[in-house]
């Protein structure tokens, strides 16, 4: 099973994938953890950058496809609009998502007061995740359609209300309704 929480910066899909994986019993794969080396030596969106987020992909890919087919993987995500770029990074998802059957998406929201809160926390920073609170005015303005809308497996979830145990328990719940 491969369990992708897609959403803006700041919904909270970090901490529910923790929830959710600790309640699955799986492992997590955080966008950040794959991003973290190509933002650390690189320029965002350049060359080098998309490269480098190519590389760990492929081998933290192939780490998933080594696993047990028994094993659930929660990954994390930001991937709306269309752009190359972007299309290619889901591309690969699916793909991944067809070895590690079933593939399931969910996304994830919150509303704009509660997004910004959030995107502000302190903690953030120190893990290189973006604090601006413009982004988030941004991405609830334009409303880029996130990717994967199209998925066989969809769930969409707005967790404003919602701590992220609650928020994990309902995934499972639905998880446990596909399988």
């Amino acid at each position: 099973m491969l369990v992708v929480l897609n959403g803006y910066p700041g919904v909270g899909k970090l901490t529910i994938a923790q929830e959710l994986t600790s309640l699955l019993g799986g492992r997590l794969l955080d966008i950040h953890t794959v991003y973290n080396v190509a933002f650390a030596l690189t320029e965002f969106k350049s060359p080098d950058f998309m490269r480098t987020v190519e590389q760990i992909e492929a081998i933290a890919y192939g780490l998933v496809r080594k696993l047990p087919d028994q094993m659930p993987v929660v990954m994390t995500t930001v991937l709306a609009g269309e752009s190359e770029w972007g299309n290619a990074e889901w591309d690969r998802l699916v793909d991944l998502g067809r070895d590690r059957p079933p593939f399931c998406v969910v996304h994830v929201h919150c509303d704009l007061d509660e997004n910004i809160r959030r995107i502000e926390a302190e903690g953030r920073g120190a893990k290189r995740k973006p604090r601006d609170p413009d982004m988030a005015r941004r991405n609830h303005k334009e409303g880029k359609p996130l990717m994967g809308s199209n998925a066989a497996n969809l769930l969409e979830i707005d967790v404003t209300s919602l701590s992220p145990a609650v928020a994990a328990q309902a995934i499972e719940n639905w998880l446990k309704r596909l399988t």
